[in-house]
Order: structure tokens, then sequence, then C-alpha cells
């Protein structure tokens, strides 16, 4: 479970949505959270609309205040102002991953993105390219403290190990707090395949059905182990097996089911690179206003 959180914050409305999540999240796990503003180099007056924390002394005031606001929520809020004006703000954030090393950082980020937005990548997508601690994202609008809760949490998977990581925290996660657990995996289908693998299909077709087939087969029994693991524990999971374009599959279970989480295994790509390099969590994010739970592989 996730015993320290940082939580990072700018003196908007839209990042405080990350504050009831971290304190539902402490407490389960009976942690701490740490309330950290880094000072920016030639920072702008406003941030989404808001006033901007531009120097230490107004964003210790600021910390102070938020932390007295969420007295209320049985954990340890610690606060932290990294005073030296720093001209990459996520890179900021990272270097705190080493100095306090928490289980997890929660942040707000924006709703379902633009195109340039993708491109450029958002300052979470930057924090989670460059640091190796899971984040959590989440949307504005969540700003009560009883705003957040894990009833229903969705858990694609692909059947490798290298999602081991996310498997492992969503377990976690659904049996501390009583929650449903729905599994999914996803075969993409004929359609939604790019590149090389697009030409195969076209010329090959017969051969990629097959392949598809053996594909589900493998990942229907794999989803069947994943539950028995799940069930072990006392949690309540089921499975399914999709085809379809992964994202968008991704994102329909979430709205059927009611997800209030998605846990995703990432790359860590962001901006362009995750872009054009078809970055499953990059889309889903930009698909969904559901939080997602980022784990680095």
């Amino acid at each position: 479970m996730f015993k320290h959180i940082l939580v990072p914050l700018d003196g908007s409305t839209m990042a405080e949505a990350a504050l009831p999540v971290a304190g539902y999240l402490a407490r389960l796990g009976k942690g701490r959270v740490t309330l950290i503003h880094v000072v920016e180099k030639d920072a702008p007056a406003a941030v989404h609309g808001e006033h901007h924390l531009r120097a230490a002394d107004e964003a210790r005031a600021y910390l102070e205040g938020v932390r007295a606001r969420f007295a209320a929520v049985p954990v340890a809020w610690e606060l932290h102002v990294h005073a030296a004006p720093a001209a990459d703000v996520a890179g900021g954030i990272v270097a705190h991953e080493q100095e306090f090393a928490p289980d997890l950082i929660v942040m707000c980020t924006h709703g379902p993105g633009r195109l340039e937005r993708l491109l450029r990548g958002s300052l979470a997508q930057q924090v989670v390219a460059l640091g190796r601690t899971p984040l959590l994202l989440v949307r504005p609008g969540m700003a009560q403290t009883e705003g957040f809760s894990l009833r229903k949490i969705l858990l694609p998977l692909d059947g490798t190990s290298r999602h081991e990581g996310g498997l492992v925290v969503a377990l976690e996660l659904a049996a501390a707090a009583a929650s449903y657990l729905q599994l999914l995996a996803v075969v993409p289908s004929t359609a939604a395949l790019a590149g090389r693998e697009a030409s195969l299909a076209r010329f090959l077709p017969g051969a990629t059905r097959a392949v598809q087939d053996l594909a589900a087969a493998n990942l229907q029994e794999y989803l069947g182990g994943v539950r028995h693991r799940a069930v072990a524990l006392g949690v309540v999971a089921d499975t399914w097996l999709r085809y379809g374009d992964v994202a968008e599959e991704i994102v329909r279970a979430a709205t059927e089911i009611g997800a209030e989480l998605i846990v995703l295994g990432t790359h860590g790509k962001a901006g362009t690179k995750a872009f054009w390099a078809n970055s499953v969590a990059a889309r889903v994010q930009a698909l969904t206003a559901r939080a997602i739970l980022l784990i680095p592989a």
C-alpha cells in the first residue's frame, strides 16, 4: 500500500482536486501526504485562470492553509517548498522523488486532451516520463474530501510480465478498499492493427486470424490465473476478453462498469514520443475523464 504520497500544488483550485484522492489513499494505507510546491523561474502571474504561487513565503502560507482545510482527514500532512526557482518544474518534482522516496505522486490533469497537448506533453506526462514513481492522474472537480472512493477498479492486462507491477498494485488496492476488480484483455482487431501488422493482415488474413485466435486463448487462460490470485485475496473479480482498438476498449470498459480508477502500466513516453509511439496510456488519458494510475514498467 501507499505509505508516502507526494502532491504537487501550484495554488490553483484545479490542482487541489488531487487532495481528496491523496487523503483517501493515505488513510487506506495508514500513510502520510507531503504537499509540495516548486517555485518556477519566471513564473506567469496566473495558472488555470487563478493566481500563481511565485514566491516561497506565499507558497508556504498557501500550503499551511491547505493543511488546515484538510485537518479532519486522519493522516499526517507534511509541507515542503522548493524555494530555489526551477526552470523545469517537472524535473523539480521528479528530483524530490529521490529526496522523499514517495510511493506515489498524485496530480490533477486536464480532461480529454486536444492534439497539441498530446504533442507537447502535459506536466503530468513529463513527470511520469522522467521519474520511476507511480503517478495517479485525477481530473478537476473533485473538491470535496469525501469525493473519492474505490468501489470499482479496471485493470487492463496484456499477458506479459512487464505489467506485473500494475497487477500487484491493483490487487493490493482492491483488497484494502474491498473493491470490485474488472480484469480486461484486448486482442487488437484487424481494423485496429497498424504499420507492418496491418500490411500482413491484408496479405495474409488467414494467418492473422489464427494468430489472433491463439492470442485470445492465451489471454483467456492468463486472465483466469489472475482472477484466482484475486479471489485468494478476498477480491471479487471478473474477466473480460475483447477485440478492437486497445485504448478505446479500455475506455469503453471503464465506462460500462463505472470504474473510479484505471490501472495502467506505462513505458514513460511523453509528448510527441507518446503520440507517435501510439502509447496506450497516453491515448487512454486523452479519451477519458476517469482517474488513471500509471505504473512505470
